[in-house]
């Protein structure tokens, strides 16, 4: 850090407003003795022997005074030899402790641009991909020194070998026109922080993180071989504290009904199987509590969670009827068999209205793979939901079949399970597989009573079998992140879950398997990459997607970043495929699919 130290004593008053020595990071080698006719620009300064370095970048023109850190420490130092999504998690959640120590003498009644502030990512329960803490090899440092800005350049046997590093991305507020203060931030008590945070590191701890990651693996390795859905732990807390992620204090634990338990992993609990599920009970029972436990199990989560045990077919997605969503070129013909002056295997309209926007979900996530659907009759149209018997005699010409009449059929020809939240109607009673109950927060399966207590349908009351081929292939016409008329991009992320980018406001508050506002962001910045790109002309969408995804895997989430963009916030999660197909899909200006 003395190269810093240095641009630091050096600043003028004016370096203040923008720091800019700092990010340009100045250097000069000596090669073979002589000194190099051009300067290089390297912000990387290093800490404790040379092994762990500080790359300061700007976060964006508006925040100068606010710079992204992302430290390097190789995976050795701390004990790390499994590189995986558990680790990466602990390791950001180890270092929560450490920045709360770094903050504790700053606190006070006045603004963080006044005296100084930290910032990491603090995640929710859930295991997520982020650029907050990832792997990555890194190169050493590749001169000595230096001296001022003055470095020996290293070469052949001495030049540096890349390591494989734990990366920890930051923020620091620096305190405005305080040269001093914002240098001892940095220079002083940041890599001291680190020092502390090597030392502290449980890698105990860090084994029981990972185990936990091993069994969950284990249990989604299980799902992929057919039979179950999800799989609940006897045990697991599923009830929240209050309008918080952590588990509800005095909760009554998830017990399996006793003709559904099994043991996965070592582990006991429910096997939640595949075709039509219906969960009915009481109001304030915990049906809903437990429709969100499966959904939040498209996760792994930490231990203490009370959920980590809980997993459910990552391929699986919550819907819910969405008025007003932009719609383009989608086959809902299994749930409208006529519109006016339209054709219902190419539906598309600007404001769908309740019942057309969830046919339009189903068939767009049964589109993208989605082997389970999570569905909840709050959340949803009641006329797309059911049409009881008396409504089927008095209206003899309606054009909408409810998802009754397609549950069983939605299995049986793509092999997409359902399960429904079922409190007001009896109509799914007779063409479920299997009925539960919730009773004072316990899970009952009533199949056999429900049985009893309903007729069953007969088969010529079911429609016709439908066309369930919904094959869409989005074009590049329409696709840009420069709005009409103007000269540069646009990219926003509101805080009420809107990106908005070129002339599109993409409303993202109805994905609700999005378990995170840093996934909102790197939805913002993944979308660009691919307007930037273009979708490719009358063609698949797919190969442009696999790209993307194979980029993130090899080079993180920091390769889709850009400091372009001042209303993005700088931590990014990664979202699943369907959010970000499910985002594009809600695009008003993309033409008709071909």
């Amino acid at each position: 850090m003395n190269r810093l130290h240095y641009f630091f004593t050096h600043m003028e008053e004016k370096d203040a407003r923008t720091y800019r020595p700092m990010y340009d990071g100045d250097i000069a080698y000596y090669v073979d003795g002589k000194i190099a006719p051009e300067h290089d620009n390297d912000p990387t300064y290093w800490h404790n022997d040379n092994e762990i370095s500080f790359t300061f970048e700007l976060t964006h023109k508006l925040a100068p005074d606010k710079p992204s850190v992302t430290i390097a420490i190789p995976a050795e130092k701390l004990g790390i030899e499994r590189y995986t999504p558990a680790a990466a998690d602990f390791a950001l959640r180890s270092l929560k402790k450490h920045i709360n120590e770094l903050n504790a003498p700053l606190s006070s009644r006045r603004p963080a641009y006044e005296t100084g502030r930290y910032y990491a990512y603090e995640p929710g329960g859930e295991v997520l991909v982020r650029n907050a803490a990832y792997f990555a090899e890194c190169e050493g440092k590749s001169y000595l020194g230096p001296k001022g800005i003055m470095a020996q350049f290293l070469t052949g046997e001495d030049a540096p070998r890349p390591r494989m590093c734990l990366c920890l991305l930051l923020q620091v507020q620096l305190p405005r026109g305080k040269l001093k203060r914002a240098e001892a931030m940095l220079v002083r008590d940041l890599p001291n922080m680190i020092d502390k945070y090597l030392a502290w590191f449980d890698v105990y701890a860090l084994g029981r993180a990972l185990a936990l990651e091993e069994k969950q693996g284990a249990i989604r390795a299980w799902l992929k071989s057919g039979g179950c859905s999800a799989f609940i732990a006897n045990g697991s807390i599923l009830a929240r504290e209050g309008d918080t992620d952590l588990p509800m204090k005095g909760a009554v634990p998830f017990i399996s009904p006793p003709g559904d338990e099994i043991e996965v992993a070592g582990v006991r609990g429910m096997g939640w199987r595949q075709g039509v599920s219906v969960i009915t009970g009481g109001g304030y029972s915990g049906k809903s509590t437990l429709l969100d436990a499966l959904a939040a199990g498209i996760y792994d989560h930490i231990e203490g969670d009370g959920r980590e045990l809980c997993v459910t077919d990552d391929s699986a997605v919550t819907i819910a009827a969405e008025d007003g969503r932009c719609v383009t070129g989608v086959n809902i013909s299994p749930f409208l068999q006529w519109l006016p002056g339209g054709d219902p295997k190419r539906f598309s309209t600007s404001r769908a209205s309740g019942s057309t926007s969830q046919a339009a979900n189903i068939m767009e996530a049964a589109d993208c793979g989605a082997k389970l659907l999570l569905i909840d009759e709050d959340r949803s149209a009641t006329n797309f939901m059911i049409r009881d018997a008396l409504m089927r005699r008095l209206i003899e010409k309606e054009p909408l079949t409810p998802f009754t009449d397609r549950a069983g059929e939605l299995f049986a020809a793509l092999g997409v399970s359902s399960t429904l939240v079922i409190g007001g109607s009896g109509e799914y009673l007779s063409v479920a597989d299997r009925v539960y109950m919730m009773d004072e927060f316990t899970l009952r399966d009533v199949t056999d009573r429900a049985r009893e207590l309903s007729s069953p349908r007969a088969a010529d009351s079911f429609p016709a079998p439908a066309d369930w081929d919904n094959r869409r292939a989005l074009r590049r016409e329409g696709f840009s992140p420069i709005p009409r008329g103007g000269s540069g991009e646009r990219l926003e992320v509101t805080d009420s879950g809107f990106v908005i980018i070129g002339d599109e406001f993409i409303d993202t508050r109805a994905l609700g398997d999005l378990a995170s506002p840093a996934q909102i962001d790197a939805l913002a910045f993944m979308l660009l990459w691919l307007e930037r790109r273009g979708l490719p002309k009358n063609g698949d969408r797919s190969p442009d997607l696999d790209k993307l995804y194979a980029q993130i895997n090899r080079d993180g989430l920091e390769s889709v970043y850009t400091n372009f963009f001042t209303t993005c916030n700088r931590f990014l999660a990664l979202p699943r495929r369907f959010e970000l197909t499910a985002a594009v899909s809600r695009m008003r200006g993309a033409p008709p699919p071909a």
